[in-house]
């Protein structure tokens, strides 16, 4: 069957503007993977030290709170060490069998971290409630705590200032900047307890700082995985109102029609649009399509608030989308 002239027109427009919108996605996943692998890298190392020192601690004192900001301090280790592997994938180009090369990657290994914070929080609050219905606590060496306690504070913050810079570079490291505030958030509950034990004599202090810790885990981790579970399901990006951008597109001179209009993200900060734009006919006879493209893409990428780079469009002749196969409104 002869294609008709519309038809190759159409053909190199799209294959133009698939060209110009995916390279800036490339770019940008593989710049902030490049910047953030170092502080990942200082991060995973801090933590382990701490983790290290809670786990003798714990073993040492039978504290609850150093215990669990140990397991806590275990899972921030592993979730950074995740997040740094997930860096290093992300760097690695596009082929022909992985199209977006590994820019999911930084979301399931969120996923997988906040999953692990969950269950290590729900034995937290669990225990806990369980020491402070005892008749009698088991009795914490306070001086012991405070020592640990505050080892974990220094390395947490020095590992805090080294993610601040990037913390919001992705989901990924976002993950990981708030796995440490907690952590921090933890150790600071761990020196609380050991001080009113010290002063007070109140040994229940450590499993009230347990169930703290437990309930700063529990939240932030129901978010990265609401957050990472969006993503995953391919829902709008945040922010971006289908309903507007497709007001906005039939605006446009010679768009008659909007259809099949879907718009996804492949990773943090890579949000994708796909659309079937009906022209009028008289278009199609004198060869507007090219700068019609232009437009269309300059709407999506500048006119909302998430701008999306990587938009793909298929324009066609009126009366094309009842034959279409899988056709949406």
């Amino acid at each position: 069957m002869r294609r008709r002239e519309g038809d190759g027109r159409l053909g190199r427009v799209q294959t133009r503007a698939s060209r110009r919108s995916q390279t800036p996605a490339r770019h940008h996943s593989h710049d902030h993977a490049s910047a953030t692998r170092p502080r990942l890298a200082i991060a995973f190392a801090l933590t382990l030290v701490v983790v290290l020192a809670q786990v003798v601690g714990a073993a040492l004192t039978g504290s609850l709170a150093l215990l669990v900001d140990a397991v806590h301090g275990i899972t921030d280790s592993a979730g950074l060490l995740l997040a740094l592997v997930a860096a290093t994938l992300m760097q690695r180009p596009p082929n022909p069998r992985r199209t977006w090369g590994f820019a999911r990657v930084e979301v399931l290994a969120a996923g997988a971290q906040a999953t692990v914070l969950l269950g290590v929080g729900g034995f937290a609050l669990v225990e806990g409630a369980r020491r402070l219905l005892a008749a009698a606590p088991p009795q914490i060496p306070g001086q012991w705590v405070l020592v640990f306690g505050a080892v974990g504070l220094v390395a947490n913050l020095v590992a805090l200032a080294v993610l601040a810079g990037e913390r919001r570079a992705n989901l990924n490291l976002r993950a990981a900047f708030l796995e440490v505030v907690n952590d921090a958030l933890g150790s600071v509950a761990v020196i609380v307890s050991s001080v009113l034990i010290l002063t007070l004599g109140w040994d229940r202090a450590d499993a009230v700082a347990g169930i703290f810790i437990a309930l700063l885990i529990m939240p932030r981790a129901v978010v990265i995985l609401r957050e990472a579970g969006s993503v995953l399901l391919e829902a709008t990006p945040p922010g971006l109102d289908l309903d507007d951008v497709r007001a906005h597109l039939l605006e446009l001179e010679h768009v008659v029609d909007v259809h099949d209009l879907h718009a996804s993200r492949i990773g943090t900060g890579l949000p994708v649009l796909t659309a079937h734009i009906v022209v009028e006919e008289q278009c199609w006879r004198d060869g507007c399509t090219p700068q019609l493209l232009d437009a269309l893409q300059q709407c999506v990428a500048s006119h909302f608030e998430v701008s999306v780079e990587h938009s793909t469009f298929q324009i066609e002749p009126p009366g094309h989308a009842e034959h279409e196969r899988g056709h949406h409104p």
